[in-house]
């Protein structure tokens, strides 16, 4: 199979059978084979009434749907797991991603040689005060942070090459850092291509300016959890043994100057270098024991259960 396509949603009932037609008219047109993913992130409205209606006339119309909203980024997890096609498509189920960009968001992967593309909105159709000027400042963050250079992180459309969507976890909020944790994967061949946004036409945004909030605590999270997610003891252990060792050097000034210098000054629980000393070697301790237990729940954690999905069409994750 050429293209698996996947959609997360959450209560785009009016949206769904044109974003449908929209996407067949663009598979039949360029041949190719493919699988359409509705992943229902638990709606309240008939979204999955009518992806079920989808998959009665179109076999290619796959469907999960989760028992109550759990969030993009497990949405795309789910997505990843169950699709097969040689390159994975994500994009919004709005109608504010343009399916006429896969055809060549499709051949970027399979004869540019690029293993991730992500699309990158240059002119955008939202507020300017309450998205623009904070999106930009967010992805100008990211990309300080992270090193891979894109415009556009935020943006839903993106390409992949079958081999990324099956070796990277995206958990918790992470879906707007899907290149970082590509990057961090060893998947280094990433590009980007310019794409239309549609204007909304229906509904109401489901992202407000919070998200902003959350996606530059989750930047300074993927840079932690990249650099040090698997050697916790590297960063806490490094810290800890430098405070301990400044709290040890004031222990050992107070000292020799209390026993060979000044035998009759001040009490040395009089001095603030006492309590210097007490403090960081306290910190320092605990700083060392945080990077140890770090490294223990590393090597004893279970894989947890992210999600639930309650119905399926055309899949087999229940299985």
């Amino acid at each position: 199979m050429q293209l698996s396509i996947v959609i997360p949603l959450l209560n785009e009932e009016e949206s769904l059978k044109e974003l449908h037609d929209w996407i067949v008219s663009v598979m039949q047109a360029n041949h190719f084979s493919y699988e359409i993913l509705f992943v229902d992130d638990g709606s309240t409205d008939s979204s999955w009434s009518i992806i079920s209606e989808l998959s009665k006339q179109n076999p290619s119309v796959k469907g999960i749907h989760f028992l109550r909203n759990f969030g993009k980024s497990q949405a795309l997890h789910a997505g990843f797991k169950a699709v097969s096609g040689d390159v994975i498509i994500t994009m919004d189920a709005d109608l504010q991603d343009n399916p006429e960009e896969i055809p060549e968001l499709y051949h970027m992967i399979t004869n540019e040689g690029y293993e991730l593309v992500s699309g990158w909105k240059k002119k955008r159709y939202d507020s300017i005060v309450f998205k623009n000027t904070p999106s930009k400042l967010f992805n100008w963050a990211a990309r300080r942070t992270s090193g891979v250079l894109l415009h556009d992180f935020n943006c839903g459309l993106k390409a992949y090459a079958h081999d990324v969507v099956k070796n990277i976890e995206v958990s918790g909020e992470m879906h707007r850092y899907i290149p970082v944790l590509a990057k961090n994967a060893g998947f280094s061949k990433i590009g980007e291509k310019v794409v239309q946004h549609q204007a909304r036409k229906y509904g109401k945004t489901k992202f407000g300016m919070e998200r902003f909030i959350n996606g530059f605590l989750d930047l300074l999270t993927i840079w932690f959890v990249s650099r040090f997610g698997k050697r916790p003891m590297h960063l806490f252990g490094a810290l800890g043994v430098l405070m301990f060792l400044i709290g040890f050097g004031f222990a050992i000034y107070l000292g020799i100057d209390k026993l060979f210098i000044n035998k009759f000054g001040r009490l040395i629980t009089d001095r603030p270098q006492f309590y210097i000393s007490l403090i960081a070697m306290v910190i320092g301790t605990q700083l060392f024991l945080a990077g140890f237990l770090g490294e223990i729940l590393i090597r004893s954690k279970k894989e947890e259960k992210r999600y639930i999905v309650s119905e399926e069409i055309n899949t087999a994750l229940l299985q």
